[in-house]
């Protein structure tokens, strides 16, 4: 019995110290300071959302508590696995949420990430019929919430990008249309055209942003959420 509760206190400690290090390591993924007289902000993403999520909340400091998800969201089929775990029991005035980059991009036939797309067995790693299918089941559950809901446009795709194609984008930003069209009472952030706008900040080649990039968008989403809770 003593060997049972020691091996569960250096469990808990071991959690802690990897929560403790992983915010250090990343501090896309530390809490707020919390104001509980503040509206509670979840921001769900890829690595593009970590990136403008200090922006973020730093613009609406004083406005909310922005918080988000301790990982990468990747493709929706980690939201769909994970969405429970993400938002938790906290109450939610406002969601704003995006899954793509990693739904539109390519995989080998051994599961190797990010491969050229005119590859022998390469392949999306969630084609646009689930794609679609697991954004309905994804934004279904976060209307339960009955925060507010805005649905993110996945940003645009350069050209040399390693494992995508320019114009996927667009294509699955479409097919989310149809999807939050069709599920309806959700808002559209249409953060395509803005990240058109700061294309000189995409680094060459790449989906990601520099820091100046970042937070040009991160003010960005910070205008759109404001306007949300007035």
């Amino acid at each position: 019995m003593v060997l049972v509760i020691r091996v569960m206190v250096l469990m808990l400690v071991f959690n802690v110290a990897s929560s403790a290090w992983s915010q250090r390591a990343n501090p896309a993924f530390s809490d707020p300071e919390i104001d509980p007289n503040l509206p509670n902000v979840l921001l769900i993403g890829d690595s593009i959302s970590m990136g403008y999520m200090i922006p973020a909340r730093n613009a609406l400091k004083g406005k909310a508590n922005v918080f988000r998800p301790k990982t990468n969201c990747g493709p929706t089929t980690k939201g769909v696995a994970e969405i429970e775990q993400w938002l938790g029991d906290r109450k939610w005035d406002v969601i704003h949420f995006n899954h793509g980059l990693h739904d539109l991009k390519y995989m080998g036939p051994k599961g190797q990430n990010l491969a050229d797309p005119q590859a022998d067995g390469a392949h999306q790693q969630v084609p646009m019929d689930e794609y679609q299918k697991n954004l309905r089941t994804i934004a279904k559950r976060l209307k339960q919430t009955g925060a507010i809901v805005i649905w993110r446009e996945t940003t645009p795709v350069p050209k040399g990008s390693q494992g995508r194609v320019p114009g996927d984008s667009a294509k699955y930003n479409a097919a989310a249309a149809e999807v939050i069209k069709d599920v309806g009472g959700i808002a559209t952030d249409p953060f395509y055209e803005f990240a058109l706008s700061v294309k000189k900040e995409q680094r060459p080649a790449n989906v990601h942003y520099t820091p100046a990039g970042s937070q040009q968008l991160g003010q960005h989403v910070a205008e759109v959420i404001a306007k949300a809770l007035k």
